[in-house]
């Protein structure tokens, strides 16, 4: 017992290591965005998906292309148009002609057999294309006709909205929305951000970046950060603060009940304890914090918690509940023993 957890303490501090390396080389080509490289981070580590919401030009594309770049393994973007169909994205069975004279049905692999997939402004495809990512972002596999094909491992959506047009764009629905575990907001940067951003880019051309891990070690990493203790405390915890997003539920508090139409799934709290392990492992710990919770709550429920017009009217956004929920909910008490 000893040993395993010596070992486990072990890969932990590797860990920790190849992070801080990750995170030095992107620093390479991307200024700042700390918070929102640490979230796909975290979600590449526990097999969840992301959706990047900022407006163009803030690298969101650069910060995805380079991260598969570090991480050595295969990236493909689609870009989202009205005019993409479904087979665009899995792939279709063309009719080929042997030298036999036979003819039968190949199967051509669309973009989504790769192992990072940017969806670059996915709610710009009506919901019959949009909805040919759900399979894949589930099961982590494609069916077409007949057949059913595995997807690589490891297999991630990263997908781009812009907030701000949205004249000609198709809204996601909520069961893909759910289907993804961060909506990671991509702000501007700070003035000193922004002239280090104008100073490299004018003087100097993109500077290659190392390869720091690979598919396998990545398939190896998911599986081990799964041994990360969440304590009864913490789910405890999770499920109060989950269950508090919903107005229907006796539990939430009454500013829920007046300005929220629908919360949080069960799924917000399996993504909640397996976002806060993969904080905790990159981080070097053992175990989650109710700290590591927190620090993932806003990217977690803000795309699962729906407020009604009073909360429009009122200026109140997701992010301004989920705030105050995680002030007004108690920590778990630890039980005494006599």
């Amino acid at each position: 017992m000893a040993n395993e957890k010596r070992d486990f303490d072990d890969f932990l501090e590797k860990l920790r290591r190849h992070r801080d390396l990750m995170v030095e080389e992107l620093h390479k080509v991307i200024i700042g965005q700390d918070a929102v490289i640490e979230q796909i981070l975290a979600a590449i580590f526990t097999r969840g998906h992301c959706l990047l919401v900022g407006v163009p030009g803030l690298a969101k594309t650069l910060i995805v292309s380079t991260i598969a770049e570090i991480l050595d393994v295969k990236f493909k973007r689609i870009q989202f148009t009205p005019d993409l169909m479904p087979s665009d994205i899995t792939g279709t069975n063309v009719l080929d002609e042997t030298d036999t004279g036979r003819r039968e049905f190949r199967f051509v692999q669309g973009p989504v057999f790769t192992n990072i997939l940017l969806a670059d402004e996915i709610n710009r495809t009506p919901p019959k294309t949009q909805a040919a990512l759900l399979q894949s972002m589930q099961e982590r596999e494609v069916t077409v006709g007949q057949t059913t094909y595995p997807l690589p491992e490891p297999f991630f959506v990263i997908a781009t909205q812009n907030p701000i047009e949205q004249e000609g764009t198709y809204p996601l629905p909520e069961a893909q929305l759910d289907r993804f575990m961060f909506n990671i907001k991509v702000d501007y940067p700070s003035l000193e951000e922004e002239e280090r951003i104008l100073a490299i880019t004018s003087f100097s051309d993109r500077p290659p970046v190392r390869k720091v891990l690979t598919a396998k070690a990545i398939v190896y990493l998911q599986r081990q950060i799964n041994q990360v203790e969440a304590s009864p405390l913490v789910i405890s915890y999770v499920a109060r603060l989950v269950r508090a997003t919903r107005p229907s539920d006796g539990s939430a508090p009454k500013f829920v009940k007046e300005l929220v139409d629908w919360g949080a799934g069960p799924r917000a709290g399996q993504f909640l304890i397996s976002g806060a392990k993969a904080v905790a492992a990159l981080d070097g710990r053992p175990a989650v914090t109710l700290d590591d919770i927190r620090k993932v709550a806003i990217p977690v429920l803000r795309h699962r918690i729906s407020t009604n017009f009073q909360a429009q009217a009122e200026g109140f956004s997701p992010e301004d509940i989920i705030s105050r929920l995680l002030e007004e909910i108690p920590e778990p008490v630890i039980p005494k023993y006599e």
